[in-house]
């Protein structure tokens, strides 16, 4: 269940906090394949599964950034912000992608919360992202992200 925040000063009080993990999600073929198509991203280590399988992964891996896009789908999982108009992504200051992810893989994400600073268009709260890759020493994806909270 999400942890739920009542209003931005929940969340700028919030400093600090971890949020938690979710849920390990499998990544699957339909999956790559539909974010090539949405992105026209067609190259052949995503998407062609026969000569992926003697290339260097052994197989077919997720695109880096449909995996840096789950964030979206894993911070509905983590957290909810009731008594605010809007929910904006407003951008991303560090991301990096220290493993692939194959396609049969799972990942989960944790994140915390860096900081909170008021603009005049709402508050901009900075939360760090490590999505993690099963099995692996390795995260998958570590990235700082922005999101405008308007009240």
């Amino acid at each position: 269940m999400p942890q739920t925040f009542d209003g931005v000063d929940e969340v700028v009080h919030a400093v600090g906090t971890p949020l938690g993990e979710t849920e390990w999600l499998e990544i699957t073929q339909e999956q790559v394949n539909q974010f090539a198509e949405a992105t026209g991203d067609h190259q052949w280590i995503h998407v062609d599964v026969e000569r992926a399988a003697k290339g260097p992964y052994g197989g077919t891996i997720a695109h880096g950034y449909l995996t840096l896009s789950l964030i979206a789908r894993f911070g509905e999982e983590l957290f909810k912000i009731e008594g605010v108009t809007a929910k904006l992504n407003y951008g991303v200051n560090k991301v990096r992608f220290p493993a692939p992810v194959p396609v049969g893989g799972r990942v989960r994400a944790g994140a915390s919360i860096a900081n909170a600073v008021q603009t005049p268009a709402g508050v901009q709260v900075s939360l760090n992202w490590v999505i993690e890759l099963e099995n692996s020493t390795k995260p998958a994806c570590v990235a700082e992200t922005v999101v405008l909270l308007v009240p």
